[in-house]
């Protein structure tokens, strides 16, 4: 009995091997058991009634007839909104006539819709201010109205305002050529614009013999067939030629660009200014300025009379009402309409002269709910946020009192003058700090030009360059015979070759192009310098573990210009509502109504740009979009340009209706939170280019110009806008090389990266990384002189080179100008040399 209880003793219980058994769980159909609601739900009770409304599902033919209907609904809308353009109900169809060739003449083909054959009946001559080839024409026959002009196409900025505001284009082509170098030049900024919808007119087809006719309509078609694939080329010699135009104009299928069809826009058919008394006027009645009265058709959406609008060319303004004469191009004679009464108060009566219709006041603004000019947000420089010193802060500032400082100062100065004496090194880093973010990126530029030119300069005086001095004599009176020779040599074809070069215009570009060569062959690349520590040179740059994953603030040290702009929560969304409320707007002056509009504060240049031949068109804003932001655009590079556009250079600007001058960044366009700059303006994929300007909400195309030293403004890359982010994070790259000295296993002396002890520190715990793929870091360092040792995750070879990649952020200039300068005619050179005056060897 005691051996028993002994053994019970000793026995150990069984523990299950890894090899035991399991066998699968019971299937109960997927579902939870009463037992289980009951144990998660412990005690809570759940709702009896739904607070959102049950779907209700319908049946097959149920949802068929939804669709059908829906689709129905939206094709009628479609032929509403076509059907009501030109006739009584919606405004005259802007036609404008443009030439595509120099040797052809728009005003035959408006001298041709004129005619009485056409079947038209013009009822105003010169209805478009600004313009003098302009008429109003009603067709009774198919109950239409239009309004003609034709404009010069020498203006490159005034024919873009003019096909932004068009319902259609008429291109006049050349018999033979169709379009010259500047027509196509036209046709290129206004595709990437956005070309409403055309029609190609050709002249002089029957004036050719009979047999000719046809091979000539089938050369003209074969080339415009390039641009307009789908277009059909009307002939335009007689006046039933115009009447097929006219028919064609008035019933052609309607092309719908964005940036117009959700706001309300406006093209200036009579205008008038009023100057402002000095006890009159918002702003207290400044000399210049005054009260302009533009009248003219609403397009688009309706007008609201609390709005900001935006004159293309001049700025942004505030209306003081809204009239609405007698409509001069009534399609039928009939009386007035009521007008429509909205939350501006009843309508008013103004009595007209004898001979004039009563005009009547629509509306007038409310100061309580009238759009503020406001463009840049207030910036207070005392409103700096004040926090308290934390313990270590206080025990380092309790140290530093208590350590004496030992320098030397005259006799008899006290302890507290002598805490107002600064040394020299602290000066320095004082001066270093207090530059600015922009003042450093101009810096780094300079820096690297000087040390571009001293490189140059030490390559050129190499040990092997020195000559006698008698063999230089003799070098230099060998150069100057040569020289007479070339001079008296240099005729004919030479001379006039070179009258049409600028030579300051030429070493400029070649200046542009040697860097825009040496960024394309070595990217980012810099030489540490050998007169300034490195960790002073580069004391804004940091390095990053990895580009893509490494956290970068948004909000870490931004510049004070970031204190002027207005930001979005969600840039997204606020342009989602502001759109769809835009859309289901039903109150102020609707859409082909013929009103007047009285502008305040505008200065008198406006009026003197419609008395020089300019037209004025109109825009009204949406909110937030006179507030100055940090806008991105995505453009790709025009392939007529091969000029390299360096970052931070002044551009000219299209962007929708509005258009400025700016220096932006370029960047890349990636799906990541930070995004790489780029020194040039790539040819060869799509680039972000962010600038500082008003906020303007997409879409709306986007056409960027460059100013060239003779005037003439090139067109250097087209695109759409982006976004509006002022988080958006552009970092600059710079890549400092080193060579390597001595190669072992899995480490390498390396040496030309840094040239002091105190920068290889600095710089110790930043990441290495090889043309070759090796990646490593530095170990220690190696002398004073610069030398270190590197360890990399395999062996180096010879001929490879060490690379740190170092980072800052950078922000656009503020230099945003509303005012762009006239451009001159965009001219093709082409140098024509005889063959009588070449020379011959």
């Amino acid at each position: 009995m005691v051996k028993m209880v002994a053994n019970e003793e000793k026995q150990q219980g069984h523990r299950a091997g890894i090899y035991k058994q399991k066998n699968k769980g019971h299937k109960h159909g997927k579902h939870r058991t009463k037992g289980e609601v009951e144990r998660e739900n412990k005690g809570r009770v759940s709702v009896t009634a739904l607070t959102k409304k049950q779907r209700k599902e319908h049946k097959r033919m149920d949802r068929r007839h939804k669709a059908n209907q829906i689709r129905r609904n939206k094709k009628d809308m479609v032929l509403t909104e076509k059907r009501r353009l030109g006739t009584r109900d919606g405004p005259p169809h802007l036609v404008a006539v443009l030439s595509l060739h120099a040797g052809v003449d728009a005003g035959a083909v408006t001298k041709l819709l004129r005619g009485e054959g056409a079947g038209g009946v013009v009822r105003q001559e010169r209805c478009v201010s600004g313009i003098t080839d302009s008429f109003g024409l009603l067709l009774p026959r198919f109950k239409q109205r239009f309004t003609f002009l034709s404009h010069s196409t020498a203006d490159i900025h005034s024919l873009l305002d003019v096909a932004k505001i068009a319902d259609s284009l008429v291109f006049v082509l050349d018999s033979a050529e169709a379009w010259d170098s500047y027509g196509d030049y036209c046709l290129s900024c206004l595709f990437a614009q956005g070309l409403p919808s055309h029609a190609l007119v050709c002249q002089g087809v029957s004036d050719l013999p009979v047999k000719k006719r046809v091979e000539s309509r089938k050369a003209l078609s074969k080339i415009t067939e390039i641009r307009f694939p789908d277009a059909r080329l009307f002939p335009l010699d007689s006046e039933q030629d115009a009447t097929l135009l006219l028919r064609h104009i008035g019933t052609q299928r309607r092309r719908k660009l964005g940036f117009r069809s959700r706001r309300s826009h406006l093209l200036a058919q009579h205008v008038t200014f009023t100057a402002n008394s000095p006890a009159e006027g918002t702003s207290g009645g400044p000399t210049g300025l005054g009260t302009l009265c533009v009248s003219g058709y609403v397009r688009g959406r309706p007008l609201q009379v609390d709005r900001l609008v935006h004159i293309s060319g001049h700025g942004d303004f505030q209306l003081s009402q809204i009239d609405a004469p007698a409509d001069p191009l009534p399609l039928i004679l009939t009386t007035a309409r009521p007008a429509k009464s909205g939350k501006a108060g009843d309508v008013d009566m103004l009595d007209g002269g004898d001979d004039e219709a009563p005009v009547r006041v629509l509306m007038k603004a409310n100061p309580s709910c009238r759009e503020s000019l406001l463009a840049e947000a207030i910036v207070d420089p005392m409103d700096g946020e004040q926090t308290w010193p934390t313990e270590s802060e206080l025990l380092e500032a309790e140290e530093a009192r208590k350590t004496k400082r030992v320098m030397k100062v005259p006799k008899g100065t006290s302890d507290y003058q002598a805490s107002w004496i600064v040394d020299e090194d602290e000066d320095e880093h004082g001066e270093i700090d207090e530059e600015s973010s922009e003042e450093d990126d101009d810096d780094d530029d300079m820096l690297d030009e000087a040390m571009d030119g001293e490189d140059e300069d030490n390559h050129s005086q190499e040990p092997g360059s020195g000559c006698a001095s008698e063999e230089e004599d003799e070098e230099e009176e060998e150069e100057e015979e040569e020289e007479e020779l070339c001079a008296t040599e240099q005729t004919g074809a030479d001379q006039r070759y070179d009258e049409h070069i600028d030579v300051a215009a030429e070493e400029e570009g070649l200046k542009r192009y040697r860097e825009a060569r040496a960024n394309e062959l070595f990217p980012d690349e810099v030489d540490t310098p050998l007169d300034m520590a490195a960790r002073v040179r580069f004391q804004r740059y940091r390095g990053l573990k990895s580009f893509r994953s490494s956290p970068w603030d948004p909000m870490e040290n931004l510049p004070l210009n970031y204190s002027r702009i207005f930001q979005f929560q969600s840039f997204e969304r606020t342009r989602r509502r502001i759109l769809a409320e835009a859309a289901a707007e039903e109150e102020g002056a609707m859409v082909g109504w013929y009103v007047t509009l009285h502008i305040n504060d505008v200065p008198f240049s406006v009026m003197e740009s419609v008395e020089s031949g300019r037209p004025l068109m109109m825009v009204s804003l949406m909110p937030h979009e006179q507030k100055m932001s940090v806008m991105h655009l995505l453009v790709r590079r025009h392939p007529s340009n091969t000029e390299p556009i360096k970052s931070k250079e002044e551009l000219v600007f299209h962007c929708g209706f509005r258009r400025f001058r700016a220096s932006p960044i370029f960047s890349q366009h990636t799906s990541a939170d930070k995004h790489k700059m780029e020194r040039f303006l790539r040819p060869d994929a799509p680039t972000v280019v962010s600038v500082y300007a008003p906020i303007t909400f997409p879409p709306a195309g986007v056409l960027l110009f460059k100013q060239k030293n003779d005037g003439i403004q090139d067109l250097v890359a087209t695109g759409s806008l982006l976004s509006c982010d002022p988080q958006r994070v552009t970092l600059k790259r710079i890549v400092v090389s080193g060579h390597p000295f001595k190669i072992n296993r899995r480490s390498a002396v390396v040496r030309y990266m840094f040239f002091n002890r105190d920068d290889i520190m600095w710089f110790k715990p930043v990441e290495l990384r090889t043309k070759w793929g090796r990646r490593g870091h530095i170990k220690e360092t190696l002398g004073t002189h610069g030398h270190m040792k590197c360890v990399f995750d395999s062996q180096m070879r010879s001929q490879d080179t060490i690379l740190m990649n170092l980072y800052k952020r950078v922000y656009p200039r503020w230099t945003y100008d509303p005012y762009v300068p006239l451009s001159l005619p965009w001219v093709k050179r082409v140098v024509t040399v005889e063959m009588d005056d070449l020379d011959m060897e």
